[in-house]
């Protein structure tokens, strides 16, 4: 089971727009002007793009020293996060209710530099449902089906078990992230929390599509119905 992190389980674009406004000016030695916006795509994708359209050519060793900067000052802004940010509406009770799951292991398929994902998760106490060994994050450079390919390994690695459509679930609020599922060989559950409306998840081929996360049955409902052996039979409807 792979959480997107942003929009789907917590709000803390505040601290992050800041956190990326210190690290651009700790990188170039020049005040951010625009910074690009996230729509689902990677840090590393996003700070590519923001140095370009700040009139930045990237080098080789701007990446590597963006990421590190990023890290630092996102963690030296982590005690705003509970303040300024918010766990999304029944982030808490949806995790608890699938960890309850027979066979389900809680992991993490985010843009996030891995730092900062556990920063953000850790704000509002949800830390604890999550093996982020298993995750794939923003500084790995790889399309977001690529790294859910890269998360399955290691779950395979760890667990001994081959991850597929079958057994692979992601749960995410972009239509990017219904396309990396799609790609990447996993089912998915679209919450309409944050960049993409419900029309905009179904057309992207979500399995399931959620308003939020307030009703945890329909969340566990939804998780059980697309690992089953039925699941191959069709789209999954959430519990009534």
């Amino acid at each position: 089971m792979l959480w997107n992190i942003d929009l789907t389980l917590v709000d803390v674009a505040i601290v992050t727009r800041d956190a990326y406004a210190e690290a651009f000016r700790a990188v170039t030695g020049r005040p951010l002007v625009k910074l690009v916006p996230p729509l689902g795509r990677p840090d590393s994708e996003i700070i590519f793009e923001t140095l370009a359209v700040n009139g930045i050519v990237a080098e080789d060793g701007h990446l590597p020293a963006f990421i590190s900067a990023l890290a630092s000052a996102f963690a030296d802004r982590r005690k705003r996060l509970p303040k300024e940010g918010r766990a999304m509406s029944g982030a808490r009770d949806a995790l608890k209710a699938v960890a309850r799951l027979d066979g389900v292991v809680q992991t993490v398929l985010t843009g996030t530099i891995k730092g900062n994902a556990v920063l953000k998760l850790q704000a509002f106490g949800l830390d604890k449902y999550i093996d982020f060994e298993l995750g794939g994050y923003g500084e790995e450079v790889y399309p977001k089906a690529t790294l859910l390919q890269v998360a399955q390994g290691r779950a395979k690695a760890r667990l001994g078990t081959p991850f597929t459509v079958s057994n692979t679930v992601v749960i995410g609020d972009s239509a990017r992230d219904v396309q990396a599922a799609k790609i990447g060989g996993a089912a998915m559950i679209g919450v309409a929390s944050g960049r993409s409306m419900e029309a905009e998840l179904r057309a992207a081929g979500a399995d399931v599509v959620l308003p939020d996360l307030s009703n945890a049955s329909e969340v566990v409902a939804a998780v059980a119905g697309l690992t089953s052996p039925v699941a191959a039979r069709g789209p999954v409807s959430p519990a009534p």
